[in-house]
């Protein structure tokens, strides 16, 4: 059947006007709404999945509940409607959104509407789209940010901008545009600072909010991603976040996310590569949990920096890789990296 195929690229969401296109007319529709075959969502909008979204068991869960209102919007708007704001961004597949996003669109005509069932209308602007899934628009990555990180808190905000610097799907300069057009919107003033904030070394959300609780507690990692060889030149690993000591030995931090570390396989390589940074010597590792990030770490790791007598600003972090196992002299001199 065309609806088992429709369906499951809109987030299991299809529109009155796409079952009409397969037969399954006003009359049917009705018919399988009271038999709990399909839920309506919205007017003109029905979900094919009759298990609340957030009791549906799949792997890319949350994934899903931020681009289903994305696709509840078009759907509503209709053929030639554009998704904008946050929904662009989780249908750009960008890491860091936040959990809940209301469906945003601008309808065919790009004019404003009002707000219906939870659903935002706005206006098309200067905007630039590009086609997405056919008969329908997406706003380009720079309009989307400039109207959606007024609506994140500053971790997210930051978490969306470090992804689209990582995956290469901004660079600075977009970034510095959408910072620019974002000013024509509300509840904008609050976030511009943390334009400045980000940086495409940070591989997830969590590693960009490890290091955005650092800065609030005024202990700046010296470097991202450090690569670290052992005295042999071996490859030891690539460490979140690092600062190096007064003494010349580092303090490692390493951020553990579920989806990455919480495998068999990653646990086992994660203890070996834990072990072998341990035989080298001239360093200390910890290892957090999303769950420490605005706690525990930084009270462990402030108290351990100014133990060593660490300060900031004292170390020239050029992205190069650094031996462990040198002399303590040795090792505070990065040394030139061969992959």
């Amino acid at each position: 059947m065309q609806l088992d195929v429709i369906a499951p690229r809109q987030e299991g969401l299809i529109s009155a006007t796409q079952l009409d296109g397969i037969g399954v007319d006003a009359p049917w529709r009705y018919r399988l709404v009271r038999q709990g075959r399909l839920i309506r969502v919205t007017q003109g909008v029905y979900d094919t999945d009759v298990v609340p979204p957030a009791q549906r068991s799949r792997p890319d869960l949350l994934d899903h509940l931020r681009r289903r209102p994305a696709w509840i919007g078009l759907l509503a708007a209709g053929p030639g409607s554009t998704a904008v704001g946050l929904c662009a961004l989780a249908l750009y597949k960008v890491k860091g959104l936040p959990r809940t996003i209301r469906p945003e669109v601008v309808a065919p005509d790009g004019r404003w509407r009002p707000a219906r069932d939870g659903i935002a209308f706005r206006k098309s602007g200067d905007m630039v789209t590009g086609r997405f899934a056919g008969d329908f628009r997406i706003a380009s990555v720079t309009d989307a940010l400039a109207l959606g990180v007024g609506q994140m808190c500053r971790d997210d905000a930051v978490a969306a901008m470090d992804d689209l610097l990582h995956t290469r799907s901004a660079t600075a300069d977009d970034l510095a545009r959408a910072h620019d057009l974002a000013r024509g919107h509300r509840d904008v003033e609050a976030t511009h600072p943390w334009w400045r904030l980000a940086d495409g070394r940070s591989e997830s959300p969590l590693e960009s909010v490890a290091r955005l609780a650092c800065l609030d507690a005024e202990i700046p990692p010296d470097t991202l991603q450090l690569v670290v060889l052992g005295a042999d030149g071996a490859h030891l690993g690539r460490i979140d976040l690092a600062w190096r000591l007064p003494d010349g030995t580092w303090l490692l931090v390493e951020v553990d996310g579920v989806e990455v570390h919480g495998a068999p396989g990653a646990v086992f390589r994660d203890r070996t590569r834990q072990n072998a940074l341990a035989s080298a010597g001239g360093s200390r590792l910890l290892r957090f949990t999303a769950k420490d990030l605005r706690g525990r770490m930084p009270k462990i790791l402030t108290a351990l920096l100014r133990e060593a007598g660490w300060t900031p600003g004292n170390y020239d972090d050029i992205g190069q890789p650094t031996i462990l196992g040198r002399a303590v002299a040795d090792a505070a001199s990065p040394v030139p990296f061969e992959a």
